[in-house]
């Protein structure tokens, strides 16, 4: 099961002897193969785990990474694999740099991707210091994503299944750091590296996903929010397109952008969305689906792997949205046509067939046709 071209995918050349990997162990079976890999490759191979947050007060369920049975899922994999492992406590700048700011972007009306947050700094930023300090060739992940050597530099490719690909996780993955990380598992489908685990033995071959917020109980943003913001829940209007205010909410926490359910004003002879939120005003701004379209949006805070301006290239706007084609002149991404679900706070990830090009935020939108509330 596990052949020698797996071996090999972590690029550091035909004889990995006197090289040291450092292995991402978040304790679920995707991380746990690759630390199995990198020892079977003949490496030295270093086992590390952040502590992220407080499991018991955090969730109140299995499957979530970097928790504590994940910790101890984790040592238990390194122990079976006879490498060491370490972990340390990120706990205060988890929180500080990926809950707290999950928290101001809801209370802005934004719609945030912690995960991303969390890859940009206390995985991927951390983890990257500490791999090197421990004088590590590179650092591995358990991420479904492929690093292609280009002919200048290492490129970030889709991974070669698709329904586990998480390229538009990584868009913020540096140049620097894409040299220095591997991603041993891209080119695997889930049951072959499930399979591995069982031929090891491993404790955790049959292990649940985690959850994509490990931090948010039973998907509840709400609770959340209230917990790191006490004051989050102001109530306001709803309010149609046209002026119309067509009922009251309990607090922008509860709505995102594209949002129908759970509105609560019902009789309405179509039914209605949310358009935009307007903290300033604390009022949810709802109309029919039309109104949603979108026809351009501003990018910040950019990390680009490629040159992109004014090229053709496929726009993905959302984790689970299929790429559309699209433009970027200057910070501005126009799509070919109305794109609908585009909400700031967003991430927008730019593909060039299965390579990543590189992505940003999503500041600012601009409809198809604007219309405002009176």
């Amino acid at each position: 099961m596990i052949d020698d071209i797996y071996l090999n995918d972590f690029q550091l050349g035909p004889d990995l002897a006197g090289k040291r990997i450092v292995v991402a162990m978040s304790g679920g079976v995707d991380s746990s193969v690759v630390a199995a890999l990198a020892a079977r490759s003949g490496a030295e191979t270093v086992g590390v785990t952040l502590q992220l947050y407080d499991h018991g007060s955090a969730v109140k369920r299995a499957g979530a990474c970097c928790a504590g049975q994940d910790i101890r899922d984790a040592r238990a994999v390194a122990d079976k694999l006879g490498i060491a492992h370490y972990v340390f406590d990120h706990e205060s700048r988890f929180r500080e740099s990926v809950i707290d700011h999950f928290a101001d972007e809801y209370m802005a009306g934004r719609t945030p991707i912690p995960c991303v947050r969390c890859n940009m700094g206390v995985k991927f930023t951390d983890l990257f210091r500490l791999a090197k300090e421990l004088g590590a060739d590179c650092l591995a992940t358990g991420h479904y994503v492929r690093r292609v050597e280009g002919p200048a530099f290492a490129e970030l490719h889709r991974a070669a299944d698709p329904a586990r690909d998480q390229s538009y996780f990584l868009f913020a993955t540096t140049q620097d750091q894409l040299d220095y990380l591997r991603f041993p598992l891209g080119g695997m489908p889930k049951p072959q590296v499930r399979a591995i685990a069982q031929e090891l033995g491993l404790v955790v071959a049959m292990k649940p996903d985690s959850q994509d917020i490990c931090f948010v109980p039973d998907g509840d943003y709400a609770s959340v929010v209230r917990k790191v913001r006490p004051d989050a829940e102001l109530g306001g209007d709803i309010v149609h397109l046209d002026g119309r205010v067509l009922g009251q909410h309990k607090g922008m926490i509860h709505y995102t952008v594209g949002q129908r359910k759970g509105l609560e004003i019902g009789g309405q002879p179509v039914p209605l969305y949310v358009i935009r939120l307007d903290p300033a005003t604390q009022r949810v701004i709802v109309g029919p689906r039309e109104a949603l379209a979108v026809q351009a949006a501003r990018i910040v805070e950019a990390n680009w792997l490629a040159d992109v301006e004014g090229r053709s290239l496929l726009a993905k706007v959302r984790s689970m949205a299929k790429p559309v084609p699209a433009r970027m002149d200057g910070e501005w991404l126009t799509f070919d046509t109305p794109e609908y679900g585009v909400a700031p706070g967003q991430a927008a990830v730019f593909y060039d067939g299965e390579r990543v090009l590189g992505g940003g935020w999503i500041e600012e939108t601009t409809a198809v046709e604007l219309v405002s509330a009176a």
